[in-house]
């Protein structure tokens, strides 16, 4: 005996609003992925191409030059080493920092951990302004050091209360009374238990933290007199704004110029964009449940 089986029909207003979100869904896509289709196009396309405006979709005539042009500079080069360097040895910094204060401010026992939270998120409303940071920094003697951009923009107020909401989420205190009766010192605790069991809430800090340093150039700017100190966007904004291309176009050739540094604008962005773009898989399950952990906040 056959059991005629049947299919449950969505209401048609159902079927309605699922068809318009279906649609709107693929226009913010197209929306999204055009920007980036383009630029990565543009960056492939020949100079004349590019300036002429004949890229919409897929490269035309194309050409390797604006890469080639861009990776002839010799401060690209160093800069793409001096922001690996920031971005690497801030982003251990940084995440090292907020871990030391989002852990204890997350323990209930902490005593006073409600006047310093309080201060702590005051200066997420105000703050002393350029001219006196500057002059902190100044009579620390960072200027025109690696040390001005690692320091003072080290921790993120919202990143230590994302990560301290994680700690007082994940991290049972009866796990820390358990460690405590064994005989287990705090920072042995924090490296053999805490560290461990954190890695959604290292993985989101360590990429916000990381891509800051990367994309930062306005502390560069202020800071930094040494052209072998500066960081990849300073040289890029040089490029691009100043029209300090290459030392290889002759000034008589203005129009192949124009063009190129039309070209490069394209290439230079795919370039910056390329090391941000290549960490983002292997930290996109960590990242996506530490946020998902640290979104209600305590």
């Amino acid at each position: 005996m056959q059991v005629e089986r049947r299919t449950i029909r969505e209401p048609l207003g159902d079927r309605v609003f699922m068809t318009i979100l279906y649609i709107l869904m693929t226009l913010v896509t197209l929306a999204v992925l055009y920007p980036l289709i383009y630029i990565v196009s543009s960056s492939f396309s020949s100079p004349s191409a590019v300036s002429s405006g004949q890229v919409w979709l897929w490269p035309v005539d194309p050409s390797i030059d604006g890469y080639r042009t861009v990776f002839r500079n010799d401060q690209v080069l160093t800069g793409y080493m001096n922001s690996a360097f920031y971005a690497i040895v801030g982003t251990a910094i940084s995440v090292t920092l907020t871990v030391m204060i989002a852990y204890p401010l997350s323990k209930k026992t902490f005593y006073g951990r409600g006047p310093i939270m309080m201060f702590i998120t005051f200066t997420m409303l105000f703050t002393g302004g350029l001219i006196p940071t500057y002059m902190v920094v100044k009579a620390l003697g960072l200027i025109d050091t690696r040390w001005a951009l690692l320091l003072p923009n080290a921790i993120f107020v919202w990143q230590v209360i994302i990560a301290r909401t994680f700690f007082q989420a994940s991290i049972p205190q009866e796990l820390n009374e358990a460690a405590e009766i064994d005989g287990c010192s705090d920072l042995k605790f924090i490296s053999s238990v805490i560290i461990p069991l954190s890695k959604p809430i290292l993985a989101v800090l360590a990429l916000v933290y990381a891509v800051a340093q990367w994309n930062a150039y306005f502390d560069a700017l202020i800071y930094l007199k040494s052209q072998s100190l500066f960081p990849l966007q300073l040289i890029l904004r040089s490029i691009l704004i100043m029209g300090n291309a290459t030392g290889t176009i002759d000034a008589s050739e203005m129009a192949r110029r124009t063009e190129l540094v039309n070209l490069m604008k394209y290439s230079l962005i795919v370039v910056a964009s390329l090391p941000v773009i290549a960490i983002y898989p292997f930290v996109q399950r960590y990242f996506v449940q530490g946020m998902l952990i640290g979104s209600v906040k305590g």
